[in-house]
């Protein structure tokens, strides 16, 4: 609405329509007119993202096509803005009749409730997409004030302040001067800058997941956990149980399952995993790099399953921690290659990049020079020391909830003054508000 105001009528008509179609979904006890209105609330919001997000795409695409055959596209080229969090909160509504067609969720009657359930603003542009049973019944219920879930929440805001702003957008600097000028550089500046990416959107969209769920927390309010240090895991499949939680597991629920899973046999397996990553790609938005990152983790996903059999098993605990740290390994290389695509501002500047990848050379300190540099790496040692801490030993080192209180408030106070010092301001909005 802040660009666009007649943009809320947008969200006016798929809660309207999702509303309404939900509670007949529930009355309606012939299966075929219960698959009608499922399918008239699911097209009215692909078809919304797909308008919005897409149309311009494969207009564009068409257009190309018939300049094959010497023939004129006629349909013009809409000048409209993706409204913010529109896949989000599309995925979001859809999670919710498609609960209530399988049972699983009663229809929601009070209609301010459902908006909200839609319009939930800590997560509304960026999620995490929330299932209607986790959320729904929390806005039924009365929150009293609690002071420690306002301490608790208010403490996950400001690491997702830190993660934010002293790691991801410091980040930032280096990783576009790069990817902006991707002709001029050699294997080493790309390595650095692909890595850096890595930690980049990692921060950054972790960063706002944690003010998010802070945000909730702070009113009383639970949402989902959403990522779970995923550079600590030790093969791809383990990643995507770590990475985007909540939005993996929407499309193994309502994509993977639904096409079969992996029980329609090997083969079937294989391309039902593959779609799943490849409709991940076109998600995250209307461009040939999203779809070919999508592509590459289709593939990463489906060599891991298929080599899972013949990979080496661990024999003592020496042997467990080589392979796991091996495995860790392996899939960051993989990881963050395929980042390189997702970042890349076109498919010539990705080729471009991959291709640069086989010419090292002196590094060149760029982006605001060797301070920037130095500070990034400081951000990402203290980053890992406490995501280290977290994955290895959670029960130990809690500075921010010690007991003791000198230990507590200087924590709290060391971050603060590490954001005010070297927090970058003008970083801009969270990478994921343009999905």
């Amino acid at each position: 609405m802040a660009f666009v105001p007649i943009y809320i009528l947008i969200l006016g008509l798929t809660i309207v329509i999702d509303y309404i179609s939900a509670i007949y979904i529930e009355n309606e006890h012939h299966p075929r007119k219960r698959k009608i209105l499922l399918g008239l609330s699911l097209a009215t919001n692909i078809g919304i993202l797909v308008i919005f997000k897409y149309f311009n795409f494969l207009n564009l695409n068409f257009g190309f096509l018939l300049q094959k055959f010497n023939y004129h596209n006629p349909i013009p080229y809409l000048r409209i803005l993706l409204p913010i969090g529109l896949s989000f909160h599309t995925f979001q509504a859809m999670s919710y009749t498609i609960e209530v067609y399988r049972g699983n969720q009663k229809a929601e009657r009070h209609f301010g409730i459902y908006s909200l359930y839609v319009m939930f603003y800590p997560q509304l542009v960026a999620g995490p997409i929330e299932r209607p049973q986790n959320v729904l019944h929390q806005f039924r219920e009365k929150h009293q004030f609690d002071l420690s879930l306002m301490q608790s929440g208010l403490k996950l805001m400001l690491w997702g302040f830190f993660k934010k702003l002293v790691v991801a957008d410091r980040l930032s600097i280096f990783v576009s001067s790069v990817f902006g000028n991707p002709d001029i550089h050699n294997g080493t500046t790309i390595v650095i800058a692909a890595f850096f990416f890595a930690i980049q959107i990692y921060c950054d969209f972790s960063g706002y997941t944690d003010i998010a769920i802070g945000c909730a927390r702070t009113m009383g309010f639970d949402l989902m956990t959403n990522f779970h240090r995923p550079y600590f895991a030790s093969n791809i499949q383990d990643f995507w149980r770590r990475w985007h939680i909540s939005l993996s597991t929407w499309f193994r629920d309502y994509l993977y399952v639904p096409l079969g899973g992996s029980k329609a046999g090997t083969g079937r397996r294989y391309l039902n995993l593959f779609i799943v990553f490849l409709v991940s790609g076109i998600w995250h938005g209307a461009n040939y790099t999203y779809i070919i990152w999508g592509a590459l983790h289709g593939l990463y996903c489906v060599g891991y399953v298929a080599l899972k059999p013949y990979l080496p098993a661990a024999k003592n605990k020496f042997t467990a921690k080589l392979l796991n740290l091996s495995g860790i390994a392996v899939t960051v290389c993989l990881v963050t290659f395929a980042w390189i695509f997702f970042r890349a501002a076109s498919l010539h500047d990705a080729f471009t990049l991959v291709r640069n990848l086989r010419s090292f050379g002196a590094a060149p300190f760029i982006g605001d020079g060797l301070n920037n540099f130095a500070q990034c790496i400081l951000a990402i040692i203290l980053l890992f020391m406490l995501e280290y801490k977290l994955e290895y030993y959670p029960g130990k080192f809690n500075f921010f909830s010690s007991p003791n209180i000198v230990v507590r408030w200087g924590t709290l106070a060391f971050t603060i003054l590490w954001i005010v010092a070297f927090g970058v301001f003008n970083g801009g909005q969270f990478i994921y508000f343009q999905f």
